[in-house]
């Protein structure tokens, strides 16, 4: 069965209708929708329409392309802070990004308020959908999977925000009263409960696949495994358990070639389980505005050079492992398309996974159309597997293990302790996850930042760095309503 596969006009198409909506922010009567980080009232005059209803939800995947959302910010706080990447680019542009290699961050890094504002801009665009379409007269299914859209959306960014800062402000409906719009932290428990809510609810709702027109909406697929991986990060192994096993019964498959899954012509293919879409709007460069590929390209030569591949993480791959010629984009290598890369390049190493072949359209900047992968069928296999190791169920454990090994042309593991084979599994998302917003994450929920990072010479404080801390301008904002996190 196809899930979120077919490509080529449709992905145009969803595109296309998520970027009309930004026409909306010129509008006096929409300019709710130019918000701000915990939300404002809404304009009486949009949702009355199916058609609102539509472009109130689509504005929720064009805020997945912001710059808040998808490029300094994401990859500071996620790649640059982990094992798997440094600062890059030249030494003294963004200098201010070092603060989240060497973990010498203070609430005052403009890069933790991009972060936050960036992720509460999109929640609140979700309850402004969510609240405002039941009250529209129109198709009742369209009706709730619209809703069911904006709830997944929703959980992610609470997830995104939860795993950043720990306890955080949680608004689940638009703001009525003076009080509600400036609101206290949540304990994270409590966000984690209603992320997991969302998540159910928009999986009995959301349909399996869309036809060409749809693709990249989310799916019951992309509510099911985002779930699982929420319940992973709870150590909730039995949820984990079961819900990848409905996932793994829903028709995805890995991409034979790992390298293939990251080019334009991979997108959206039998792997692909949620990505946001990117694509070149000829004539409309603002609305073609994705840079995360382009604050990661080879500098000079495509890009601006951010969030290079650390030595350790070219050493942590086995020999023989396909996927580090896929992950990694050397200087002075010729890539498969037939690019050379500079032998002079800034940096002798750079995320192969955002790279897009010179003859691609550059009419609004380098890799405009590449789109940034955040749920994979492969991450299924892996959380699968660390569920039945938990659960003392090795023989499964390894079937789903190897079948990503296998895939990067590594030999099976046929047998290991429930310690070796968590090792080996954590070592395995590592690899192949790598550059693709976890592996910091991945090091807290695990208990070992403190130790991985350190040796890497980071200067990451046990007790304190798990969390980032609130942004100064956020407690600014809320006259001392919000509170710090310890240590910062």
């Amino acid at each position: 069965m196809e899930k979120n596969r077919k490509r080529g006009r449709g992905k145009a198409l969803i595109v296309l209708g998520v970027l009309l909506l930004s026409g909306l922010y010129a509008c006096k009567e929409e300019e709710f929708l130019d918000v701000q980080p915990q939300g404002e009232t809404t304009s009486e005059t949009f949702f009355v329409t199916p058609e609102d209803a539509i472009r109130s939800v689509n504005a929720i995947y064009g805020n997945l392309r912001e710059w808040k959302v998808a490029a300094f910010a994401n990859l500071a706080m996620t790649n640059i802070a982990s094992d798997n990447a440094e600062k890059g680019s030249d030494p003294g542009d963004a200098a201010f990004m070092n603060d989240f290699d060497n973990f010498t961050i203070s609430p005052t890094q403009f890069i933790l308020d991009d972060y936050w504002t960036g992720q509460y801009q999109a929640i609140n665009l979700t309850n402004q959908a969510i609240t405002n379409i039941p009250n529209i007269e129109m198709d009742q299914a369209l009706k709730d999977r619209l809703i069911a859209e904006a709830k997944f959306l929703r959980a992610y960014h609470y997830f995104n925000l939860v795993r950043a800062f720990g306890d955080v402000p949680l608004l689940t409906r638009v703001p009525t009263e003076p009080e509600e719009l400036n609101p206290v932290r949540t304990p994270k428990e409590q966000v984690y409960q209603q992320i997991i809510q969302d998540l159910t609810d928009a999986a009995q709702v959301l349909p399996q696949s869309y036809d060409a027109a749809n693709v990249g909406r989310v799916t019951e697929g992309a509510a099911l495994t985002l779930l699982a991986k929420v319940q992973m990060y709870q150590e909730n192994w039995q949820a984990v358990y079961d819900l990848t096993s409905q996932v793994m019964s829903m028709g995805y498959s890995l991409t034979p070639n790992y390298y293939d899954i990251f080019r334009i012509s991979g997108e959206n293919n039998s792997e692909s389980i949620f990505e946001v879409q990117a694509t070149t709007i000829p004539g409309n460069c603002g609305a073609s505005n994705l840079q995360w590929g382009e604050v990661q390209g080879v500098r000079p030569q495509f890009g601006w050079g951010f969030g290079i591949p650390t030595e350790d993480l070219v050493n942590a791959y086995e020999e023989g492992d396909e996927r580090l010629d896929a992950t990694i984009l050397f200087r002075g290598e010729t890539t498969p398309e037939g690019d050379k890369i500079d032998e002079n390049a800034s940096n002798p190493r750079y995320n192969q996974k955002a790279y897009v072949p010179s003859y691609v359209t550059r009419e609004c900047g380098y890799a405009k159309d590449q789109n940034m992968r955040i749920l994979r069928y492969a991450e299924v296999l892996l959380m699968h597997a660390e569920a039945a190791n938990e659960l003392g169920m090795t023989q499964e454990a390894l079937d789903a293990l190897n079948q990503v090994r296998e895939r990067a042309g590594l030999d099976p593991i046929t047998s290991a302790s429930q310690e070796e084979l968590r090792n080996i599994i954590w070592h395995e998302r590592r690899v192949e996850l790598a550059l693709e917003g976890d592996r910091f994450f991945d090091l807290v929920r695990q208990g070992r930042a403190a130790e991985v990072l350190q040796a890497q010479g980071k200067q990451f404080t046990e007790g304190v760095n798990e969390v980032y801390p609130i942004p100064q301008r956020q407690i600014d904002l809320s006259n001392g309503v919000l509170t710090q996190n310890p240590g910062y």
